[in-house]
């Protein structure tokens, strides 16, 4: 059986035996002084995320089980073809369309973050509560979507009395302890692949991403501020969450760069197979390079900020900054393709 790496360790191991992408350290250092810029003027802030319209807060009775089900749904948001029309709610695209749609669930009055309900949720049922504004528009993957919600509402109710929250008690305040017991107890969080490196590809490591669970745990500690159930003394061991848009982000700004094979296989618009070697090397070239920003960034705090505390950025909140960006400059980085993989994982 190959040995498993954390997403972290991960990073590391992927980057070492590259062949489709490349890390540029300096560019990573510049990325550093201009996150440096955003903790400066609040856009990178815990405080972020409960400041959002569609995010509760942890007031919210509601809350711990609303965000297990937005995290257990979300994935892979896009619909392939160039001309398919895009998932929309109130508006909303992506993942913000996901979370507009269990809100108007809830508005109407449907007990949507209860596992008792959607462990026996029906297709037309999800496809009812994820509908578009358009008619002719339908939510990507439903039956995968009902497949995931199946799994893990059967064992919320059978181990943990159908609330996430006694699952988050049994880790004590372990980030990691919680990332473990997540990917651990329920397998559509599982986002693991098999490394083929060494000599004639005669090693294999299977490597770690975890992307929804990394960002469960992210959006509990940053929807309670770090206190109270979110309060993990271990966050910095959560990496980024390697989707497909910070790639994205990180080849805009120059920290990590594609060949020139794969940046036409990109531009051809062709989908790579979940676990394919360049799929790896993309996620988990962009965790390492976000562990290496969050170093670097620290390191300049101490020495040249001495007045910020260096713990006010860990790999949630860059996650949070960089996958912001994108979102804002959307239009502007275009110009670069991103991978598109159809997964549960991401």
């Amino acid at each position: 059986m190959a040995p498993k790496l954390l997403p972290a360790a991960s990073g590391e191991l992927i980057v070492k035996h590259a062949r489709y992408v490349t890390v540029h350290e300096a560019a990573i250092e510049q990325l550093a002084d201009r996150v440096i810029r955003g903790i400066k003027e609040r856009e990178i802030n815990i405080e972020n995320f409960s400041q959002h319209d569609h995010h509760p807060s942890a007031k919210d009775a509601f809350a711990v089980n609303w965000i297990f089900l937005i995290d257990t749904l979300n994935f892979c948001f896009w619909t392939p073809g160039a001309d398919a029309t895009k998932w929309k709610v109130d508006g909303q695209t992506g993942y913000f369309a996901l979370c507009a749609a269990v809100n108007r669930a809830m508005r109407e009055g449907i007990d949507i973050t209860n596992p008792a309900f959607y462990s026996t949720i029906t297709v037309e049922q999800l496809e009812r509560i994820l509908r578009s504004d358009s008619a002719d528009t339908k939510a990507p993957l439903v039956e995968e979507r009902v497949r995931c919600l199946h799994e893990v509402g059967r064992v919320l109710l059978d181990r943990y009395e159908g609330k996430f929250e006694n699952l988050v008690l049994t880790c004590d305040g372990s980030a990691l302890a919680l990332l473990q017991r997540v990917v651990e107890e329920f397998p559509c969080f599982r986002d693991e692949a098999v490394l083929k490196h060494g000599d004639d590809d005669s090693l294999e490591t299977t490597v770690s991403f975890y992307k929804r669970a990394q960002i469960l745990v992210g959006d509990l500690w940053s929807c309670f501020r770090g206190e109270g159930l979110g309060r993990f003394d271990d966050i910095d061991e959560i990496t980024m969450f390697a989707d497909y848009r910070v790639p994205q982000v990180l080849v805009h700004f120059g920290t990590l760069a594609y060949s020139d094979g794969l940046m036409a296989l990109l531009r051809e618009d062709k989908l790579l197979a979940n676990g394919c070697r360049e799929e790896i090397e993309i996620r988990g070239a962009s965790i390492y390079v976000v562990e290496r920003l969050k170093g670097l960034v620290r390191e300049k705090l101490i020495t040249g900020h001495p007045e910020t505390d260096p713990r006010c950025v860990n790999a949630v909140l860059l996650d949070h900054f960089l996958w912001d960006y994108r979102r804002k400059h959307a239009s502007e980085l275009e110009y670069i393709p991103f991978h598109k993989t159809v997964s549960v994982y991401y």
